[in-house]
């Protein structure tokens, strides 16, 4: 992965639940990720709502007085899920414009467990670098074998030979948020 230089934090972009799950492990594990990327000065960008696993990692970064970028669709703000008090708040649209923004500004990708827009946002991001978008660090946590059956379904999609290795080698896994945290940020510099 080649290194990327900025001259001023990195920004990690968490794909995460709406909702918190059905056990408490997972807003803990979203509580430390947040934290973690603000002890090592990395800005959050994230869906910009304020419940769920979303909002859980949002507080918790801000908390550790980290910096903290929420985008958001239009229709989710009128449904007021709108987290208030981020650091900067961007309103796209449609839910496509927001995984092009979040595309746009991020330099690396956590996915925690979630759901279908979870899969969803990390499925595109991983499409369009792929096919060429600037290549970043990508991480996959499997908490507690949550992703497991999915991973075994990537490995089959290797062997079957509709996934490239090049392609699933651009996924990197974690089991705890200091993993993913270091996972992400390794081959990102700032200045």
């Amino acid at each position: 992965m080649p290194q990327l230089t900025r001259s001023r934090h990195a920004h990690v972009c968490v794909f995460c639940g709406s909702a918190s799950g059905a056990r408490a492990a997972y807003a803990d594990f979203a509580r430390r990720l947040g934290a973690g990327l603000a002890a090592r000065r990395a800005v959050l960008v994230y869906g910009g709502a304020s419940i769920g696993l979303m909002g859980i990692a949002a507080d918790a970064a801000l908390l550790a007085g980290g910096q903290v970028i929420g985008v958001l669709p239009e229709s989710l703000r009128q449904r007021e899920l709108a987290h208030t008090r981020l650091t900067e708040l961007h309103i796209t649209p449609d839910l496509a414009s927001r995984k092009l923004e979040m595309l746009a500004i991020s330099d690396a990708f956590i996915s925690l467990p979630g759901g279908i827009g979870t899969l969803d946002e990390l499925f595109e991001i991983w499409t369009l670098i792929q096919l060429g978008a600037r290549p970043r660090p990508m991480v996959l946590v499997n908490q507690d074998g949550y992703y497991t059956p999915l991973l075994e379904f990537l490995a089959s999609s290797v062997r079957e030979g509709f996934l490239s290795r090049s392609s699933y080698d651009l996924l990197a896994t974690a089991s705890t948020p200091e993993e993913a945290v270091t996972l992400a940020l390794q081959n990102i510099t700032t200045a």
